[in-house]
């Protein structure tokens, strides 16, 4: 009897061992339980990344082969260190902190020793490799650039580092991802999927063959390609342009939404974050505290709109029927709040709406956000009127588009106000200044590029963004191709819309016209006010423009900033209309004035003492620093 319960005990035992092995090798298996068996080896073979074209199917990005030198820190042996050092072109300390490094990551796994070695060292080296043992090449490709352009909007990528790697388990130490642009947000599109083999190895730790024939292989699969919005030209065009420049300019497809143009200056050549020197030239960049171009100003400088932003005031006070379009204000010169007199550049007068838009009248404009407010018992109540109008427009708020990064702007809320004047105790005339865009609104190039593409639409938008195909077929993203409507009646834009095309017909841009193009513009002057020493002081205004050609059927609509550019129609204006007579034409007919804009600098204002402090305040997150708003006589001194 007790034989046989012994017998029973030992089958019993038995067949569970048997039954949990099979279930871990059958139902449980995965192919990372591979990687802890010392017995195994795993050879990664790596896919091209997708290839970025732009929106007329002229390549963007590329590749080029690279090859990495790889590490298994346990098999390395005895070696003759400095003639490896040598070869691989560093010094004794680096092999010595690669190494640890490996070791550290682990010790049966490879990692990457050396990575990115060119053509030219990689067949210098692959004769010797065979002389040190534990290390060997495996091939990848790297990023190649067919344009000195787009730095900012393609991103650039590097190697993962621990963080990636615990919230993505696909990534191993020295792989590659996208960081920013669209090699960021398209990450998962563009970088395929790796291959992988395993090699079974003897109890001499010698490679025998693959293992169970290669069954558990994966076959790597190609990074699919992409078409992006950017037209390859008139980016590269408006960065010829932007040279010597600071600021942003935005150019966007009204009936679509898609981005033609996202220029940030200054920029860089992304080539420069590619290979081996990537690390120290990233460095020389970023640190670049003064003019900053990895800092991309067309989606996060954060401005006042300046006489642009008056546009929207005249909507706001047409839907609210607090004015028509023949109402009239009277300009001397400027005009009052209270004893104090404001200044006006628009020569004095009677003006009605139409005058008031292409003489960009500050009088008149002060005159119609009064009469908004006016039309409500309370500030309150008309304050939210005036700012649920503005932001319908997309300021104020992310575009929720598929840009990596972006700031929000920021159109003051009455609690924004009531934090500093307390409630009840403030009045339109208090912030006057919004009624000409140098309150305390702040937007970015590009919030200034939708926002203009909602007005050659007559009223209504599309979200902007990045993407157009991907492998030659058309994205369709919900949020991309449904419009988001204004609260503005569609009735009241067309008045507006003339007044925007006289400011180039007789109006305050009337220099820079194009022929046989009909454009909507207006000219921004924005005030730029700095402290030195404690002391507030004024330094030369940013040139702010925006406009969208043809009147009757827009194909683009730009918003150009150019930072200390004087004047409105000075460089923002002539910058845009070349922009346009570019894109519409595919040429430009004025050479003198396109010679001018690629000749002319503004570096003589960014040198200044003040420059880097100044640029800080384009900078802020205004939604983390609120500021107390300056008095009306402080704002509109000049």
């Amino acid at each position: 009897m007790k034989k046989l319960l012994l017998s029973s005990i030992i089958v019993i035992i038995g067949i569970t061992f048997l039954g949990r092995l099979s279930y871990l090798q059958i139902f449980s298996f995965s192919p990372d339980q591979l990687l802890e068996d010392p017995a195994i080896k795993a050879i990664y073979d790596y896919p091209e990344r997708g290839y970025i074209y732009d929106r007329n199917g002229k390549l963007l990005v590329g590749n080029d082969p690279a090859y990495d030198v790889m590490v298994i820190p346990r098999e390395v042996k005895p070696l003759d260190t400095l003639e490896f050092c040598k070869l691989l072109g560093i010094d004794k300390e680096k092999f010595v902190k690669e190494l640890k490094k490996a070791r550290v990551y682990s010790p049966r796994l490879p990692s990457v020793f050396v990575p990115q070695l060119s053509k030219q060292d990689y067949a210098r080296l692959q004769e010797k490799m065979r002389h040190y043992h534990g290390f060997y090449i495996q091939k990848r490709s790297l990023r190649y650039y067919d344009t000195p352009s787009a730095a900012n909007v393609l991103g650039y990528i590097s190697e993962v580092n621990e963080r990636d790697i615990q919230k993505n388990p696909y990534y191993t130490q020295g792989e590659l991802t996208g960081r920013t642009g669209v090699e960021k947000v398209y990450e998962d599109t563009l970088r395929g999927r790796k291959g992988v083999q395993y090699i079974q190895k003897d109890r001499f730790n010698r490679d025998i063959g693959k293992y169970k024939d290669g069954t558990l292989d994966v076959e790597p699969e190609q990074g699919k390609e992409i078409h992006i919005t950017i037209d390859k030209e008139l980016q590269e065009y408006g960065e010829r342009l932007m040279h010597g420049k600071w600021g942003g300019i935005v150019a966007i497809e009204p009936s679509s939404g898609e981005i033609l143009s996202m220029i940030s200056g200054p920029t860089y050549d992304p080539s420069l974050l590619v290979g081996r020197k990537r690390s120290a030239n990233y460095s020389k960049l970023h640190y670049d505290t003064i003019s900053k171009p990895t800092f991309d100003r067309s989606i996060l400088a954060e401005g006042s709109p300046g006489s642009p932003f008056k546009i929207l005031n005249a909507l706001v006070a047409l839907q609210e029927n607090a004015i028509q379009p023949t109402t009239t204000f009277q300009c001397y010169n400027g005009f009052y709040v209270g004893r104090t007199k404001r200044g006006c550049h628009c020569g004095g007068g009677m003006r009605n709406m139409h005058v008031g838009i292409y003489n960009s009248c500050n009088a008149y404009f002060a005159g119609t956000f009064r009469k908004i407010y006016e039309q409500y018992e309370t500030t309150d109540e008309a304050h939210d009127v005036w700012e649920k109008h503005v932001k319908s427009f997309g300021l104020g708020n992310y575009l929720g588009s598929d840009l990596h990064t972006g700031r929000k702007g920021r159109i003051p809320s009455k609690e924004y106000y009531d934090k500093w004047y307390g409630d009840n105790r403030w009045s339109s005339s208090y912030i006057i200044s919004n009624s000409i865009g140098q309150g305390e609104v702040a937007v970015t190039p590009i919030q200034l590029a939708n926002m203009t593409a909602a007005i050659a639409n007559r009223g209504h938008y599309y979200t902007p963004h990045l993407i157009k195909k991907v492998e030659g077929k058309d994205i369709t993203v919900p949020d991309f191709v449904k419009p988001k409507h204004t609260t503005i009646d569609k009735r009241h834009f067309e008045p507006v819309i003339q007044g925007m095309a006289d400011v180039y017909n007789k109006g305050t841009a009337r220099w820079v016209q194009i022929p046989d193009i009909s454009i909507a513009g207006k000219t921004g002057t924005v005030e730029n006010f700095t402290k030195i020493d404690g002391v507030k002081t004024q330094l030369t205004d940013h040139s702010v423009f925006i406009a969208f050609a043809p009147v009757e059927n827009p194909k683009i609509a730009i918003a150009v900033y150019i930072e200390n550019g004087y004047y409105g129609a000075r460089y923002g204006g002539h910058i845009a209309s070349l922009m346009i007579e570019k894109y519409i034409k595919g040429k430009i007919t004025r050479k003198d004035l396109e010679n001018r804009m690629l000749e002319r600098t503004l570096l003589h204002e960014y040198s200044k003492p003040y420059s880097g402090e100044e640029f800080k305040i384009n900078e802020h997150d205004w939604s983390q620093h609120a500021k107390k708003p300056e008095t009306e006589l402080e704002l509109f001194q000049r």
